[in-house]
């Protein structure tokens, strides 16, 4: 689908589903052990085929640069260091240092040439036009000003290169909005208690319901300068992947 001229503004600051820089950063930094095997659960794995179809949105082949902001403990890092291979470049940058220390242990695990940085997904510190492509994989929804965000990964590509963001959605229709629903209101913050960690686990479902949909998602996406904006939706359309690739001059 292409997206609409104008859409509604993302969420401001004082919204449900949102934290203050330091609090979504303390939190990452708390839940960083289980983040993995708490991906694994909630999504029953299938977390790494979104992220290998997000990787292959960004359309980087061998030789290519290419960016992962908000990356976590690295898995989308990874997907695109194996499409640009040796001649490539991977760079991942997150503000959670606890992490980042997680995604280098996985690297080096997969003998994958990525660097790893502390950056803020709201002023990277990358000049314009570094990269061939940029991606952000369910970290769009943590970034303070998600116009800001979208803008920073624009700058930092070169014209003709792609943005990808891989992101949670809210399906509207019925059984499965009503599951949904039960799965991340009621389960997902009980598995996080079980965890350790409930307040994490119940900011998610939050976090989820006040992040724009996919035709407002797209406009934000339209408005940071990027053509031909699309999204595709998949896991019974719980899961949005959109794309754009940034305009000349």
């Amino acid at each position: 689908m292409t997206a609409p001229p104008d859409t509604r503004s993302p969420a401001a600051p004082e919204q449900p589903g949102t934290l203050e820089e330091p609090q979504v950063r303390a939190m990452f930094d708390r839940i960083a052990g289980v983040y993995d095997a708490m991906n694994a659960v909630m999504t029953a794995g299938l977390h790494h085929r979104w992220r290998e179809r997000a990787a292959d949105l960004a359309r980087v082949g061998p030789g290519r640069r290419a960016l992962d902001v908000a990356t976590g403990t690295g898995d989308l890092a990874l997907a695109l260091a194996e499409r640009v291979g040796p001649a490539g470049a991977v760079s991942a940058c997150d503000f959670s240092e606890r992490m980042l220390e997680l995604g280098r242990e996985k690297a080096a695990s997969a003998h994958a040439d990525v660097h790893f940085e502390v950056a803020n997904a709201l002023a990277l510190p990358y000049p314009d036009d570094a990269f061939d492509a940029a991606t952000v994989g369910f970290g769009a929804r943590n970034f303070a000003d998600l116009q800001q965000g979208v803008a920073e990964m624009t700058r930092v590509v070169r014209p003709g290169g792609r943005v990808v963001v891989l992101e949670i959605t809210t399906p509207q229709r019925p059984p499965l909005s009503w599951f949904f629903r039960l799965w991340f209101d009621r389960l997902v913050p009980l598995i996080g208690r079980l965890a350790g960690d409930s307040a994490a686990y119940s900011y998610l479902p939050s976090s989820v319901r006040r992040f724009p949909g996919p035709p407002e998602l797209g406009g934000v996406l339209a408005r940071s300068g990027l053509d031909d904006v699309r999204w595709i939706l998949t896991a019974g359309g719980t899961i949005a992947l959109h794309s754009g690739t940034v305009a000349a001059g």
